[in-house]
């Protein structure tokens, strides 16, 4: 497969509603397929259509425990419960981490790319990443949550946070590794 340029904020497809997908067919799989290539070159959890350029309901989760990526066609929440914080990242933003609310748990549906219609409840970090790409096809960014902008923050290219001019806050640690299992997760999983 191939590895797709990311598109970055300010560009206007992002802030642009994505159209359904009517037919799953080779040209749509392809495009799943780059989207995971392009997803995990970069170092990301998750990725929209829109992100890559293409306006199609289309998203693709990496979730750092399982050994494949998910692809989700037309997704769609259909439930939502709880709230809590968590930190967040783009990849159409890079180099920025805001801390911004979402829902401790969802319900969703989408087709899998084997065409199979899915129905999902998902908490923590899948919960988290499907309410991010969703947005995203949604014309909405991480950005759009935040309650206020000193949420916001810089960070360096090893997850360290910056101080106004670019230098590393000394008692900052990094991000840790990604969890091996469930059970090792934090709640406040990134996604990136």
């Amino acid at each position: 497969m191939a590895i797709r340029d990311i598109l970055e904020i300010p560009h206007p497809i992002l802030r642009q509603r994505a159209k359904r997908v009517r037919r799953v067919d080779k040209k749509l799989l392809r495009l799943a397929y780059d989207m995971v290539d392009t997803m995990r070159a970069a170092g990301g959890v998750g990725l929209a259509a829109n992100q890559v350029g293409e306006l199609r309901r289309l998203v693709v989760i990496d979730i750092p425990e399982e050994e494949e990526a998910r692809i989700y066609i037309n997704p769609e929440i259909l439930r939502r419960e709880g709230e809590r914080e968590v930190e967040e990242g783009c990849l159409s933003h890079v180099g920025y981490r805001a801390l911004i609310n979402r829902s401790v748990w969802v319900r969703f549906g989408a087709l899998d790319h084997t065409e199979k219609a899915v129905r999902i409840d998902a908490e923590d970090l899948l919960a988290q990443a499907i309410e991010h790409e969703v947005d995203h096809l949604n014309g909405i960014l991480y950005l759009d949550h935040l309650a206020d902008h000193a949420n916001l923050y810089r960070v360096d290219q090893d997850g360290h946070r910056l101080d106004a001019e670019g230098r590393r806050i000394e008692d900052d640690e990094p991000d840790a590794a990604p969890p091996r299992s469930e059970e090792d997760a934090p709640a406040s999983m990134k996604i990136r």
